[in-house]
């Protein structure tokens, strides 16, 4: 189930946020190649695509081409995620043992003194 979500999610997402919108006019090429082949039985798929998309021509169903799979684009959609600064999560302490030493791990998500206070530490020389 939680496959089936992430794939709808995704889709949705790129479908929206992409040219993949695009592909969901593809039925409308199929039906505009038709009504080409009943027009001319003569006409080849490649030469239907090299009229509507490699020196396109206004003619009488020129409203109609310009329907058809990445004739037109349009501006997609802009996503922006903000993050309000004042905003701090608090989680309760968890010890993780290691090695049979006590080590805390976290007490915060976003800061934990700490752990950053013991990063710039100076090496010692441990002599027995």
């Amino acid at each position: 189930m939680k496959k089936l979500i992430s794939i709808v999610l995704l889709s949705l997402y790129l479908v929206s946020t992409t040219e993949l919108y695009q592909l969901l006019k593809m039925p409308l090429l199929v039906e505009h190649y038709i009504q080409h082949k009943n027009l001319n039985p003569e006409m080849s798929f490649t030469a239907f695509l090299k009229t509507h998309y490699d020196n396109p021509v206004k003619d009488s169903d020129y409203d109609q081409d310009q329907r058809l799979p990445f004739v037109s684009h349009t501006h997609l959609l802009s996503v922006v995620f903000t993050v309000n600064s004042s905003v701090d999560f608090y989680f309760a302490e968890k010890v993780y043992i290691y090695w049979g030493t006590e080590k805390t791990f976290y007490k915060s998500v976003l800061y934990n003194k700490e752990i950053f206070s013991s990063i710039w530490e100076p090496p010692r020389s441990y002599r027995s």
